[in-house]
């Protein structure tokens, strides 16, 4: 696709959810209706700006963890949204250069800045495609380019399932996505979640503004996309309480004692909500599939 053709679906005039967080976490690829509603929910729920920085550094702890600790070197990236520091590819390639990642979007923002997410070690691959998160056979056949689909995956849906307004519907998504990995990969999964009044203003306020809207949901709904497969420790909790670095945890165990359904691992961030700053309306975790 040329970059006319891109540039030409790209809308300027309505806020665009990839060119918000990018402003919110400090990047420069947004345009002035995307910081006119980051300032006014700003205004609103202050506490948007620790959830999109502390989303992306929960990032960095989750791929180093599973390139680092379970030997994962294939990442699918589903959702990735604008590239900035530290990206699923750079994080996997510091830990393990033979990394391969795929990243998935199918918005022309994202697309027109794609050369930035093409590169890669030498002993790597980092591929770009352009698909759709509501169509997991496409995404599956088309990162088998580049994935070994027998071999494990470690498969990225942040700050991305929250667009999908049904939940049973966000669930199958994942589920369908999950069928198509063999065992022994790994979901990792982030969204804002409904858990102050706060933040339920502040996802209204942005999708009145003519934005694709972002739902918030409750923690135990987060927890639900990791039925099935075994939790790793510490299980669905506030993302700055998964394995913070200092915590001793970014390289504990097998993560096999958080097994079970997500709603067994649901209330540990509720329990530890607060500490060390930690209460930011957004939940997390890393869940294997056995």
């Amino acid at each position: 696709m040329s970059d006319d053709s891109l540039r030409d679906r790209i809308d300027t005039s309505k806020p665009h959810s990839a060119r918000f967080w990018n402003y919110f976490v400090g990047g420069k690829d947004n345009y002035e209706v995307d910081r006119e509603i980051g300032d006014q929910i700003k205004s609103i729920f202050p506490g948007l700006v620790d959830v999109a920085v502390s989303s992306r550094r929960f990032l960095g702890r989750a791929v180093t963890h599973l390139a680092g600790e379970r030997g994962v070197r294939q990442f699918l990236d589903v959702g990735t949204g604008l590239p900035t520091a530290d990206n699923t590819h750079e994080v996997a390639q510091r830990v393990a250069p033979d990394a391969r990642i795929v990243y998935v979007d199918n918005d022309p923002i994202v697309l027109a800045h794609a050369n930035a997410l093409l590169t890669s070690t030498s002993e790597g691959r980092t591929a770009y495609l352009d698909a759709d998160l509501y169509d997991p056979e496409a995404v599956l056949k088309a990162a088998a380019g580049t994935l070994d689909l027998s071999r494990p995956v470690g498969l990225m849906i942040l700050n991305t399932l929250g667009h999908v307004a049904d939940y049973e519907r966000a669930r199958a998504l994942v589920r369908q996505l999950m069928a198509g990995l063999p065992a022994g990969s790994h979901l990792v999964i982030s969204d804002s979640t409904a858990t102050s009044e706060g933040m339920i203003a502040a996802s209204e306020a942005y999708n009145a503004s003519g934005a694709v809207p972002y739902y918030v949901r409750p923690v135990a709904e987060i927890a639900g996309f990791f039925d099935g497969l075994e939790l790793v420790e510490p299980g669905v909790v506030r993302v700055p309480e998964w394995r913070p670095e200092g915590s001793g945890e970014a390289g504990a165990g097998s993560g096999e004692a958080g097994a079970g359904s997500g709603e067994a691992g649901a209330g540990s961030g509720e329990a530890g909500a607060g500490s060390g700053g930690a209460a930011v309306d957004a939940y997390c975790g890393v869940g294997r599939k056995p």
